[in-house]
């Protein structure tokens, strides 16, 4: 009785509020046609065509032998990455939060986990090639191989491994941190060896976090578009098969049904994931370690997995720096020296440079902002506001993390082309600016909003009822009181959002028109033909832009964030 009188006084305040009814009609009406129309639409296409309504589509593309092949390629590439990045992510994670380490190998650590968030998705397959190519600098010139090759299977799983590994990295830190260190001490003081009691004790926790790690990453890898592209040679995965189908065979209806079938693969993990090892891995690890964990100070286990993981983070670091001395090389695999600058002035003379950086930091600006404030808004509707529609939006607005790139692209193809359901509404944001801005919210808005929804659980309930009861309505609460608490997590939300787009390639290389140059677009394009110089000069000027962003970022949240006025108080 007192919960329905409850919900039903919870509704009143809902419609009172005009201001909020609208902020939740938009948002549903956002989410449905940006994210759940272009999905539906793939739906249809796959269902209809080829004669009528029907399998027929799905038949015909299964009995194309490069996508049979392509599916095997995708799941075997999917399943090793998953596998080498989590073993490498524990290995790293276990090292840094077990191992008594100086302040250097903790510094090269922290380099390598930040590395593949600012910079482009195909950074290490440019190095790669330039190391260890045909005209690689160790294989050709160090090791005098000139057979070699590093294209295909083990180049595109090489390559996503060391992309990948530092989210792992990253997750399975924060866990092993909450191990109470209690549990593994009493099993030493059983005369358990360090190995027993890992094997024994601390893997067994840890294990829905590592399979956890594992579909995280498994996903990333099976969505990823950009080092197949460039690294996989004649090995096909799905993304680049459903990117050549549209472009090289004109068969949209084919594209589609294949883009079904890789959002139905990564629709299955992500459920995985998502409902059943995350809520598992928050229920074996909670709560606060009882006291401090004695680190590992024994020299035969410290030394050699210090030195492990140190060569391990410099060769990282090593692939990485590959790329701005590549573009000082006035032909690279052939002659060396004298470095030049040549390239970085082709960019901005010969190549449109200017034109590229400017459209795509000025798309991405636009998006940022529009992508931080939906992040916030949706948080606040999920966390703070109790209404029908809550679980959809909550749903929808993560939907697009299970979503790959290539997936959403060939979607909006179809969706907005002829626009909404072919009766030209809307059709005229196709091939605009605008369809790129949305498509850089929608691909960042999960990310914001898990981040948001976090921050937002920490703020007590009471203080914004206060401002409520005093004649404040939901708008002026939320800018007035809550923005400020989150500031932070705003902030990061921000430059999260803008270097994700900016960085951003397989959602947006199908929707791109000549009309708007973008980065990472030119990029791939310079790496195809082979041009690995100027591709390496358009890959340092927007590494130095995102990384830019986020100490800038870093820097304000220092001096003006909300953590800071907190500490000062």
């Amino acid at each position: 009785m007192a919960r329905g009188q409850g919900a039903a006084l919870d509704r009143k305040k809902l419609m009172a509020d005009p201001i909020l009814v609208t902020t939740i009609v938009v948002l549903i009406t956002f989410l449905t046609v940006f994210i759940l129309y272009p999905l539906a639409i793939l739906l249809v296409d796959s269902f209809v065509g080829d004669g009528g309504f029907g399998f027929g589509i799905f038949k015909r593309i299964f009995a194309m032998p490069n996508f049979t092949r392509a599916i095997t390629n995708t799941l075997k590439v999917g399943f090793m990455v998953g596998i080498l990045s989590t073993m490498a992510g524990l290995l790293f994670a276990y090292v840094e939060v077990y191992v008594r380490m100086n302040k250097l190998v903790g510094g090269l650590f922290k380099v390598v986990s930040m590395l593949p968030v600012v910079s482009p998705p195909f950074v290490l397959s440019l190095s790669m090639i330039m190391l260890f190519g045909k005209a690689g600098l160790i294989t050709r010139f160090l090791l005098k191989i000139y057979d070699n090759s590093v294209y295909g299977y083990w180049g595109i799983v090489i390559v996503q491994t060391l992309t990948f590994f530092p989210v792992c990295y990253m997750m399975l830190k924060g866990l092993l941190k909450n191990i109470d260190p209690s549990l593994e001490e009493a099993a030493r003081d059983m005369g358990a060896s360090r190995f027993r009691v890992f094997w024994d004790v601390t893997l067994p926790l840890l294990l829905p976090g590592l399979g956890n790690a594992f579909l995280v990453t498994f996903i990333e890898s099976i969505a990823d578009f950009a080092n197949p592209m460039i690294i996989g040679g004649s090995y096909d995965t799905l993304a680049t098969t459903i990117y050549l189908q549209i472009t090289g065979a004109y068969d949209k209806a084919g594209a589609a049904a294949m883009a079904v079938v890789l959002l139905c693969i990564t629709l299955m993990m992500f459920a995985v994931q998502k409902y059943y090892l995350e809520a598992k891995t928050a229920a074996t690890l909670t709560g606060k370690a009882s006291r401090a964990r004695m680190l590992i100070e024994d020299r035969s286990v410290k030394i050699p997995l210090t030195i492990f993981c140190t060569l391990g983070a410099v060769f990282v670091i090593m692939m990485y720096i590959c790329v701005p001395i590549g573009a000082f090389f006035p032909t690279w695999g052939y002659r060396f020296t004298p470095l030049t600058g040549k390239w970085f002035k082709l960019v901005f003379t010969r190549y449109h440079g200017f034109k590229a950086f400017k459209d795509s930091f000025v798309l991405s600006l636009i998006a940022a902002p529009i992508t931080a404030l939906l992040s916030m808004i949706i948080s606040y509707l999920v966390v703070k506001r109790k209404f029908k529609a809550k679980g959809f939006i909550e749903a929808v607005s993560m939907l697009a993390m299970a979503v790959p790139g290539t997936v959403l692209g060939v979607g909006y193809i179809r969706g907005f082309s002829g626009g909404i359901f072919h009766t030209g509404f809307l059709q005229g944001i196709y091939g605009t600016g605008l369809i790129l801005i949305i498509v850089f919210v929608v691909r960042s808005l999960p990310t914001g909003t898990r981040s948001g929804i976090s921050a937002l659980r920490q703020i007590d309930k009471s203080i914004e009822e206060s401002a409520y009861d005093m004649g404040a309505d939901s708008f002026r609460v939320f800018m007035t009181v809550t923005l400020p608490l989150i500031k932070d997590s705003f902030l990061s939300g921000l430059v999260t959002a803008f270097v994700r787009s900016i960085t951003a390639i397989s959602a947006i290389i199908l929707l791109v028109t000549p009309q708007f140059l973008l980065i990472t677009v030119q990029i791939n394009e310079f790496a195809e033909k082979g041009s690995f110089s100027l591709a390496c000069a358009f890959a340092t000027i927007l590494i130095v832009i995102t990384y830019g962003a986020v100490l800038l970022m870093n820097l304000f949240i220092k001096y003006f964030g909300t953590s800071r006025k907190i500490k000062e108080d």
